[in-house]
């Protein structure tokens, strides 16, 4: 019995070890300000949330900006009201102009600060989101969102570090939005998807299918009720008919 615990035993502890320099790499990276989804098309609208976690053990996240980059411009960017939380909405002028639906525009957001209310401040151990709705996004591979969080005491941690792709992540990385060419399926079906596409066409072929199998069943149930009719017309018949 000794020698059959003591694999299962060492088992556990490096499964232990394993998990707990798995945990011990992901916390910190996990607390740092994120947008989310983190990915989305060029040319497409999305919602965003900016998701602001507290980091501090005695002191609130008060106030929170966003700097929009200026290499890439939204056309239209709304925030969806937090509670307890008011938003200053800051703009500037592009040139060239931005072109959405038509519209030439000759500005453009620049940045966003939500600011707490009363007793609306993120507090030690929470995190707090703010929705953001733009588009259409810019043909550019990434947006890199430059943000300050302001705490209660005073300190400000500054979000302003633009990551590089295949080198180590900074102590204070930016929020990233990665940005994909829009593929042409989904270009040439407004609104769909190529899979809610392909199963829409998987749902034509069914419905044909299936149609095509109910007609198929109601003649079969049509010659049978025939033949049973013809066979019963001629039993009585047979029976109506006076024996010489």
């Amino acid at each position: 019995m000794i020698r059959l615990r003591r694999p299962a035993t060492a088992a556990a502890l490096a499964l232990a070890a394993v998990t707990t320099a798995v945990l011990g790499f992901a916390g910190p990276a996990s607390a740092h300000v994120t947008v989310n989804p983190r990915e989305a098309a060029q040319g497409s609208y999305g919602r965003f949330a900016f998701r602001v976690p507290n980091e501090s053990d005695t002191a609130s996240t008060t106030k929170v900006e966003v700097v929009l980059p200026e290499n890439a411009p939204v056309g239209s960017v709304s925030t969806m009201p937090v509670p307890g939380w008011t938003v200053a909405v800051e703009k500037r002028k592009v040139d060239p102009p931005i072109e959405v639906h038509g519209s030439q525009l000759t500005e453009a957001v620049s940045k966003l600060t939500w600011t707490a209310t009363g007793d609306a401040a993120v507090k030690p151990g929470q995190f707090q989101e703010f929705p953001v709705s733009m588009g259409p996004l810019p043909q550019v591979d990434r947006m890199v969102f430059k943000t300050l969080q302001t705490y209660s005491d005073g300190n400000v941690a500054r979000w302003i570090e633009e990551p590089t792709p295949g080198a180590e992540e900074p102590e204070n990385p930016a929020p990233v939005l990665t940005l994909a060419p829009a593929s042409a399926s989904a270009s040439a079906t407004p609104g769909a998807s190529p899979a809610g596409q392909a199963a829409t066409d998987d749902d034509d072929e069914d419905s044909d299918g299936a149609a095509t199998g109910l007609a198929i069943a109601g003649l079969v149930a049509g010659l049978a009720g025939l033949l049973l009719g013809g066979l019963a017309f001629a039993r009585t018949r047979r029976e109506a008919t006076p024996k010489a």
